[in-house]
């Protein structure tokens, strides 16, 4: 458990309105205040980022004119980013970027284009090299916005195996195998039809995965085999309060280390709801509904000691600090007026 006084972290923004970027900001524990919002680097709509494992290159996605794709950034001590380059191609820009434990490999996943790829990264320069193998996935769903394949999510699954993507227009999660960075496919599992599959994270124990659904507003508990890259599905949750029928759209979804809660964000709903997991089964029980404060909460993250959770309201501009009591899982607000434009994706640096 972190046990550093201050944390540095980053948002991802969309660039439609006031924002310039990328925006690095300090979360002080002590006085339990998120400080420093400033821009770090500016780039057309980065509106996911993540960090590579030893903290020495942040990559995102973005967007210069009619072409997309991701950037990399080197960080610095004083958490500003600073320019390495960027694979761009024609069209729509991706709406999710991770990287392996090792900083090789990269994966984006594009909404529009309905695609995963893979890229080469040096690990020394930080810099991302050649696209090495695209998925692209074909069909649709019973839903208006199911027209063609949306992929929303691409990440590593923890043995570094495969890749788990997951593709909302089609309702499926599939897993691909990693051959040299080439994406091939292994195994599907399909989502009821309608439900919209977004975003997945890990139990720690690595055989369990929690699946949020943007369309159904759940949360899927998934049983994980490593041997073949396959998941089961075990549980199907509502991330909503009974007779909730306005219109909401699930959105992030985050576990803590000790595996014992599961948080989830509701936009419309306009909250993050939490689950206690059970020791044994992995079933997810309902603890209780937090309000976000805002409007339509895109994302948020725990900070690396667990003690705060921060989102991000999208529509209403403004970023919310939670306490976190490790002990129920329980969210206590602390600040609300934190100002962010169109703040989309939140990430700290590994502690």
């Amino acid at each position: 458990m972190a046990t550093h006084d201050t944390f540095k972290g980053y948002f991802g923004t969309y660039t439609k309105g006031d924002s310039e970027g990328i925006y690095s900001f300090t979360l002080d524990r002590v006085s339990g205040k998120i400080l420093d919002v400033e821009p770090a680097a500016t780039l057309e709509n980065p509106t996911y980022l993540t960090v590579s494992d030893d903290n020495r290159f942040l990559y995102a996605v973005a967007k210069e004119g009619g072409t997309g794709g991701v950037a990399s950034f080197g960080i610095v001590e004083s958490g500003k980013l600073s320019y390495i380059n960027s694979q761009l191609a024609p069209g729509a820009s991706p709406c999710h970027v991770s990287v392996n434990k090792e900083n090789s490999l990269l994966l984006s996943a594009n909404y529009h284009k309905g695609s995963a790829d893979s890229y080469l990264l040096n690990s020394e320069t930080g810099s991302i090299e050649e696209v090495l193998s695209s998925a692209v996935h074909e069909g649709s769903g019973p839903d208006e916005r199911q027209e063609k394949a949306h992929t929303h999510y691409a990440g590593f699954t923890p043995d570094g195996n495969y890749a788990a993507v997951v593709d909302l227009g089609i309702d499926q999660l599939i897993t691909y195998s990693l051959d040299n960075g080439q994406l091939i496919e292994k195994s599907v599992l399909h989502i009821a039809p309608g439900s919209g599959p977004r975003h997945l994270v890990f139990h720690p124990n690595h055989k369990i995965a929690f699946l949020m659904t943007e369309f159904s507003s759940e949360v899927l508990v998934l049983k994980y085999n490593s041997e073949d890259g396959s998941f089961e599905q075990l549980q199907a949750i509502s991330t909503l309060p009974a007779g909730f029928s306005e219109n909401n759209q699930g959105s992030a979804i985050h576990i803590s280390s000790d595996g014992k809660y599961v948080y989830a964000a509701n936009r419309g709903h306009d909250s993050i709801a939490i689950f206690k997991v059970d020791p044994e089964s992995f079933q997810l029980e309902f603890v209780e509904h937090t309000s976000t404060e805002g409007n339509w909460p895109r994302d948020f993250v725990l900070d690396p000691s667990e003690k705060f959770l921060i989102a991000t309201n999208q529509n209403s501009s403004n970023v919310v600090l939670y306490a976190r009591d490790a002990g129920t899982g329980k969210l206590t607000l602390l600040q609300s007026d934190v100002k962010v434009p169109d703040p989309v994706c939140v990430k700290f640096l590994n502690y």
